[in-house]
C-alpha cells in the first residue's frame, strides 16, 4: 500500500478541498442537518432555506461531474479512477459535505449504465444528475433480509404493464424520494436467483403504492414499510432480461467500498468527543481513558483497511472478502465509539435529547444499534470471511 498522493492525487485533493471550502454551504459545513442521507432529506425540507442548500451544493458538484463521480464521462459523470473517487470521499467526509444523488446515482445509475436500454438512459439518467429525481431501494422484505433471494414480491405481466403486489420494509428514504426501484419475482415456479426480474417504478405516488413510515428507538425517520397493492407499471419499465433481475441487481460499480466514509466519520466523531470532554472539563474515570485510547486505535485500523481496499482497486483487484472485512470492522466501531462516547459523560447522558454533548453522544449510539444489521448483517459479513477469506467450509 502507498499512503502518500502522487503530485496528480495530490493537485486532485487540492481542487477537491478549494471547492469545499468555497462552495460548501453552511448548513453542512456547520455540521446542521439529518445526518446520514442529508441531500435527500434537505431537497424536500419544508424549510426553503434548507432546501436551497441542497440546490446549492448540487449545483457545484454538478459542473465537475462530482454529483456521479464513478460514472463514466459520456453519461454524464466524472469518470474519476478508484483513487481520485477515493481521495473525494475522504475530503467530503472530513467536511461533513453530503453526497448527492443518493441511491439513484450509487446504485441504479450505474445498473442502468450496464443492462438498461438507451431509451431507459436517456429517460432516467439526467433527472438523477440533475437532482430532480432522487430513488429509494426496493429490496428487503419482512421475510427477505440477508436471504434476499427468497424475496415474494410479484409481479403479473398484464398485456403492456406489469402488476406488483407485495411489501418491502427497511426502504431508507422512501418518504422523500420520487420513485423507487424493486426487485420483484416474476417466476415463482423458477430456483430463487432465477425467476427474479428489475423493475423501475417512476413514481413512487403510483396508485397502489404506499410509503408507511417506520420510527427509531432515538425518534428519527430513516427508514419505511413500502407497500404495493395492484401497481401497475409499463413493461418497458424491466431492466435487463425477465427473470435476470438478480444478476442484474448483483452489478457493482460503486468504489466506495473502500467504506473510507465510515473512517472519516469514526475519526471526526472520536476528535469531537475528545474536545467535548475538554471543554466540559469532565475527567473520565482510568477504564473510560484506556475505552477511549483503544477507540482512537481502532480509527486509525479503520483507516488502514480503506486504504487496502483502494489500494487492490487501482491494481484492478475487486476486494471480496476484505471488503466484508472493513464493513464488519466499521459497523462495530462506530457502535462501541458511539457506546463508550455515552459512558464518558456518565449520569449526563441520560438525557439524550436534551441537545447537550451527552445527549448527542447517547442518541448517536442509539442510531448506531442498526449498524450491524443493514448493509449486510456482522452474521453475514463472517460468513463471508470465513468462507471466502479463510477457505473453511460451508456449515
Amino acid at each position: 500500500m502507498d499512503w502518500n498522493d502522487s503530485p496528480e492525487q495530490a493537485a486532485f485533493r487540492a481542487e477537491v478541498r478549494e471547492v469545499i471550502e468555497r462552495q460548501l454551504p453552511e448548513r453542512y459545513r456547520r455540521g446542521e442537518g439529518p445526518g446520514e442521507r442529508a441531500w435527500e432529506f434537505d431537497r424536500k425540507s419544508d424549510d426553503p432555506a434548507v432546501r436551497e442548500a441542497a440546490a446549492q451544493w448540487q449545483e457545484a458538484l454538478s459542473p465537475r461531474g462530482w454529483v456521479a463521480p464513478q460514472w463514466p464521462a459520456e453519461f454524464g459523470g466524472a469518470g474519476l479512477t478508484p483513487n481520485e473517487q477515493f481521495i473525494l470521499n475522504q475530503e467530503f467526509a472530513a467536511a461533513g459535505a453530503p453526497g448527492v444523488g443518493g441511491s439513484g446515482v450509487g446504485l441504479l445509475g450505474p445498473t442502468l449504465i450496464v443492462h438498461g436500454s438507451q431509451e431507459q438512459k436517456a429517460k432516467y439518467l439526467p433527472p438523477i444528475l440533475r437532482g430532480e429525481v432522487a430513488w429509494a431501494q426496493g429490496y428487503s422484505e419482512p421475510g427477505s433480509g440477508s436471504d434476499l433471494a427468497s424475496l415474494q414480491t410479484s409481479a403479473r405481466r398484464d398485456g403492456d404493464e406489469w402488476v406488483v403486489n407485495g411489501q418491502k420494509i427497511w426502504t431508507s428514504g422512501a418518504h422523500t424520494a420520487d420513485a423507487i426501484f424493486a426487485l420483484v419475482r416474476t417466476d415463482p415456479q423458477a430456483p430463487k436467483h432465477r425467476g427474479i426480474s428489475f423493475l423501475l417504478i417512476d413514481d413512487i405516488k403510483t396508485p397502489g403504492l404506499s410509503v408507511r413510515p417506520l420510527i427509531d428507538m432515538g425518534g428519527h425517520h430513516y427508514f419505511n414499510e413500502t407497500f404495493f397493492e395492484d401497481v401497475r407499471v409499463p413493461a418497458g419499465n424491466l431492466v435487463g432480461d425477465e427473470n435476470r433481475g438478480w444478476y442484474v441487481a448483483m452489478t457493482l460499480l460503486d468504489f466506495e467500498r473502500s467504506n473510507i466514509s465510515a473512517a472519516v466519520g469514526a475519526r471526526r466523531l472520536i476528535s469531537g468527543l475528545i474536545e467535548d470532554l475538554q471543554s466540559d472539563g469532565r475527567v473520565p474515570s482510568a477504564s473510560t481513558r484506556g475505552a477511549i485510547a483503544d477507540r482512537y486505535v481502532e480509527t486509525e485500523v479503520m483507516f488502514n483497511f480503506s486504504f487496502r481496499i483502494i489500494s487492490m482497486q487501482n491494481r484492478g483487484v475487486i476486494p471480496n472478502y476484505e471488503a466484508s472485512t472493513s464493513k464488519l470492522f466499521a459497523s462495530e466501531l462506530n457502535q462501541r465509539l458511539a457506546l463508550t462516547a455515552s459512558r464518558a459523560f456518565g449520569l449526563a447522558a441520560t438525557r439524550w435529547a436534551d441537545g447537550t454533548a451527552a445527549g448527542r453522544y447517547t442518541d448517536t449510539y442509539l442510531r448506531m444499534v442498526p449498524a450491524g444489521l443493514r448493509g449486510g448483517t456482522s452474521e453475514v459479513q463472517r460468513n463471508v470471511i470465513a468462507t471466502r477469506g479463510l477457505g473453511l467450509p460451508r456449515g
